[in-house]
């Protein structure tokens, strides 16, 4: 059973974060609001009763997650304005695919991050910004004293000041992002990748590059910061006691709604102009791109082949292709892909028999996977891996973390990739990944004293 309580609604949920952070485990699904209109629900909990964090070499992570899931699974009913009413929400890297494809271990693997970092989470705060509603979701298993501290935390949100950050408020970086290759580098892997397209390997490979620096303070102010930015639906703050993942996505990964999937995958961009004729000549010259159409559709088949392994047959549709959409630093080709699940699949079959998502990998997948690792000097981390619920009701809704930043001991790194084609042009490729995340990195390279 679940209790909701009524809320006062805010235009912009951060300072209920703000208000049960330092309970640990803190986690904040933001939907950009109020600067991103499409955006409808903010989801954001703390203190999970459980957490599972398991590695990549783990061929069962999967199960453990199915496992994790069916010990607190409970027959709640979903309603549309409360998605979530209790369940796992956390990271998956994209290297969690290990767990069910062998691939070859040759890139720097930096990070301490778990491949997978899930908690179980009792309440939440759930705002419907299109109902402008706000509810404190508690599912009856959360005692009577630990609700009344929740309640108590929550209460005077709108006027009283935020509880303090574990650290310092501030965010500033000790030099600027440094790309872990310079352009010739760049190029020369580029090339590389060319050779294998007319090798007949592959048809696509998204390849990407990291940048890094060192910071000190706290990531939550950066997050702040990068929100008023770039403002996407499928944000996230998502820390614990070692590390801070801040994203910033556009893309939804999979939707999981009564039976029913969508997934749409990004391929195609071009930049943004402040000049309003250029920045329509722009829009209209990525809608017209024969090149990025193709790029797209490999990816539309890619997804379609994924959801067909979960979905009932003749069920997978592409009800939208090659659609614009427009965000503060670029616009995007943007299509969408529907089915009906299978009735003996959960959720989490679908997650694992889809993931990495296609849209950053390129086609065919393993095959381009196994590339990526061959030419990418450092492994992706959370980069084009994905973060998301599941919820008790039985639904689950996850992103593709592209734009998206791990703070972790000190250091802060960012990615930037895209699809390499058979047309593919190497300067227009690299200048490409300066595009999506300039925005980002400039942001925070304001930061420097």
């Amino acid at each position: 059973m679940i209790i909701q309580r009524s809320l006062p609604y805010l235009a912009n949920s951060q300072s209920y974060f703000e208000k049960i952070r330092h309970l640990g485990d803190a986690v904040f699904l933001d939907s950009g609001r109020p600067k991103c209109p499409w955006g409808r629900f903010d989801i954001i909990a703390a203190a999970p009763v459980e957490v599972l964090e398991v590695s990549s070499e783990d061929a069962t992570a999967f199960d453990k997650l199915q496992q994790l899931y069916n010990k607190y699974q409970s027959d709640h009913t979903e309603i549309e304005s409360l998605p979530f009413q209790g369940g796992v929400i956390g990271h998956f890297s994209y290297d969690l695919g290990r767990s069910n494809e062998s691939l070859p271990s040759l890139a720097d693997d930096f990070s301490d991050l778990p491949d997978m970092r899930v908690g179980m989470y009792l309440w939440a705060v759930v705002a419907d910004h299109h109902e402008k509603r706000t509810t404190l979701v508690t599912d009856s298993r959360v005692d009577a004293e630990s609700l009344q501290k929740i309640e108590a935390l929550l209460a005077h949100s709108t006027t009283a000041k935020s509880t303090p950050a574990k650290k310092s408020a501030s965010f500033s970086l000790k030099r600027p992002f440094k790309a872990n290759m310079t352009e010739p580098e760049y190029t020369q892997k580029l090339a590389k990748v060319d050779d294998y397209i007319h090798s007949g390997d592959c048809y696509q490979v998204n390849f990407a590059q990291r940048f890094n620096s060192e910071y000190t303070g706290d990531a939550w102010s950066a997050y702040k910061a990068l929100r008023e930015i770039a403002p996407t639906p499928y944000s996230a703050f998502i820390e614990s006691e070692t590390s801070q993942i801040l994203s910033l996505s556009p893309e939804q990964f999979l939707e999981s709604k009564q039976q029913q999937v969508t997934t749409k995958p990004i391929k195609g961009t071009r930049p943004r102009s402040a000049n309003a004729l250029e920045d329509q000549r722009l829009k209209q010259e990525l809608a017209d791109s024969i090149k990025d159409r193709a790029e797209n559709l490999m990816i539309v088949d890619l997804m379609r082949n994924d959801l067909s392994k979960v979905c009932t047959h003749n069920s997978v549709k592409v009800p939208k292709l090659f659609n614009i959409e427009s965000y503060a630093n670029v616009h995007h080709k943007v299509s969408t892909v529907t089915g009906t699940l299978q009735k003996n699949c959960s959720p989490i079959s679908l997650l694992e028999k889809c993931f990495p998502g296609g849209s950053i990998t390129g086609a065919p997948k393993i095959r381009a996977m196994e590339i990526i690792e061959e030419l990418e000097p450092h492994r992706r981390s959370i980069y084009c891996g994905s973060i998301g619920y599941i919820s008790l009701c039985g639904r689950m809704d996850t992103s593709i973390t592209i734009r998206t930043l791990l703070c972790e001991d000190n250091h802060v790194y960012c990615w930037a990739g895209g699809g390499i084609v058979a047309d593919s042009v190497n300067e227009m490729e690299y200048e490409e990944t300066f595009a999506k995340v300039n925005n980002l990195l400039d942001c925070l390279e304001r930061t420097i004293s």
